[in-house]
């Protein structure tokens, strides 16, 4: 690779850009397989699929798998955009880097702040059902009530989770081996344990154990257009959108991946077809078994659909069985816990490099060549934020995780569009440059776009999420649009400190940029 000289530069960017010899990064630490082993840890298949079975059954019933390809469908057309842009600038700021480019520090500061503040909601959920599933696993193996109910006392639950956190920020702390480590265990188990269930589940269908809830399986489950009313199909794609977050994790770490500007895309493309596999097949499986309706086992119960297979593990897999699937949880939100901080910290790491954010946040580690400083804010304000939620109140924290969507959706969105206005002049080179650098990106950030909006109006009812209200506005309104606000402030303040790069003049579409030479 090469680093080719577009134009001036000025500041820490002139030396510090492209490549994880730029930035101090431990390049050449991650193939292919561990790329995209990573990018399924960070989305937590398992997790997502026990605390969003329910939820997505409950607005569009049977029509569940077409929802599940409904919100595939945006995800891949971003992934292309990704793909494309990581191809020309391999940078571990990735949306923050790439829309400054094309749109100018103050959009691209606001990506990168969506992103940021996403994962900290996300890590702070995450150690949170990763507590819970502690002590629930805990019970399981001791047959003992009690121990199950330690997490329902606050200071106990908050204790597990901090350590929790402190566990996953040190192995993050430690660099990307330690990281692929892990995962290769963690991730293998998930989908081991899937399989199982999905097995067990189509084979238990129709038997007389489930006589009363069984579905034989209808090609029609496939057919988004048999949605009721749109409005549950928003609603479950909504649902959906959030259960393949984190794929990305594979581009922010491109500068430590081998053959940064292809590995990290293919990797991301595997992962998403993994996961939406992984979906499809437990959710036809679930449905055969249990169907979608509010009784019983059935997926759409408003007691049990929250956490599906707490639910369903004895009565398919039995009492032996049924507990790995409670270890597979634990596991998805644990993996994923651990490898969220990789998105967070190298993003901080590249806006600190930029000049975006303090100087500091660039620190590298020189023995682990990880960022460790950011590694360490984003375990500590994981820490503070999901303390602080938690003994204000569980309904705040409830809304703070359905504001998560908008987050998602604004700088995907974002990170699309700056992929079709980056190519716009290589546009009519060839039908392949139209359809993955303009067409693709530009469908997907339009469909999440719209997602945003009507996320946007939904959110405003006080009904949507804990049913809270400020002002008679919508909790999730206020939280959601207030932190976007957050970012807005802690952007006009750095502008003030670091203005060279507001101006333009540490990154902009002129400076430099690795980039792979034909062989």
């Amino acid at each position: 690779m090469t680093q080719l000289d577009a134009g001036p530069s000025t500041g820490r960017a002139a030396d510090t850009t492209g490549g994880g010899g730029g930035k101090g990064l431990g390049g050449n630490s991650v193939g292919l397989l561990g790329s995209a082993v990573i990018g399924v840890s960070t989305v937590a298949p398992v997790y997502c699929l026990t605390s969003t079975l329910g939820s997505t059954a409950g607005e569009v019933g049977l029509q569940m798998p077409a929802v599940f390809l409904a919100g595939f469908l945006p995800m891949l057309l971003v992934a292309f955009a990704y793909r494309e842009l990581n191809k020309v600038m391999p940078d571990c700021g990735t949306s923050f880097t790439w829309t400054v480019k094309a749109f100018g520090p103050r959009v691209g500061w606001m990506c990168g702040w969506g992103l940021v503040i996403a994962t900290i909601i996300v890590l702070s959920n995450l150690a949170g059902v990763a507590t819970s599933y502690f002590w629930l696993l805990a019970g399981e193996i001791s047959n003992n009530a009690s121990v199950v109910a330690l997490d329902d006392n606050k200071a106990v639950h908050i204790l597990t989770c901090l350590a929790l956190i402190a566990a996953a920020t040190a192995i993050s702390y430690r660099g990307m081996t330690a990281t692929k480590g892990v995962q290769y265990t963690l991730v293998g188990l998930q989908l081991v344990v899937l399989a199982v269930f999905v097995v067990m589940a189509v084979a238990k269908a129709g038997s007389a154990d489930f006589a009363g809830t069984s579905v034989d399986f209808s090609w029609s489950w496939l057919n988004p257009f048999s949605v009721q009313s749109f409005g549950a199909f928003t609603a479950g794609l909504s649902l959906s959108i959030f259960m393949y977050w984190g794929w990305d994790t594979c581009l922010t770490a491109n500068e430590e991946t081998i053959g940064s500007d292809k590995t990290p895309g293919r990797a991301a493309l595997i992962a998403m077809v993994v996961l939406v596999g992984s979906y499809l097949a437990t959710g036809v499986a679930a449905q055969m078994i249990v169907g979608s309706g509010d009784k019983g086992l059935g997926l759409a119960n408003p007691e049990t659909s929250d956490n599906v297979f707490a639910a369903l593990a004895g009565p398919v897999m039995g009492p032996t069985l049924g507990i790995l699937l409670f270890v597979a949880v634990l596991a998805s939100a644990a993996a994923s816990l651990q490898t969220t901080f990789i998105p967070v910290a190298r993003t901080v790491l590249a806006m600190s490099t930029y000049e975006a954010l303090p100087a500091s946040y660039a620190r590298v580690h020189p023995k682990f060549r990880t960022p460790g400083r950011a590694t360490v804010t984003a375990g500590v304000a994981t820490a503070v934020f999901y303390t602080v939620m938690t003994l204000v109140s569980e309904h705040v924290l409830v809304d703070t995780i359905y504001a998560l969507g908008l987050m998602i959706c604004f700088y995907y969105a974002l990170t699309a569009f700056a992929c079709a206005w980056y190519f716009k002049a290589e546009l009519r080179r060839s039908v392949r440059d139209f359809t993955f650098k303009g067409l693709f990106p530009l469908l997907g950030g339009v469909l999440l776009s719209a997602v945003f909006i009507k996320t946007l109006v939904d959110m405003w009812n006080p009904a949507y999420g804990s049913g809270s209200s400020v002002l008679g506005i919508g909790s999730v309104f206020v939280i959601g649009v207030g932190l976007l606000l957050v970012g807005v402030v802690i952007m006009l303040v750095m502008g003030r400190r670091s203005p060279a790069f507001f101006r333009g003049e540490i990154l902009n579409r002129e400076t430099p940029v690795l980039v792979v030479e034909e062989p």
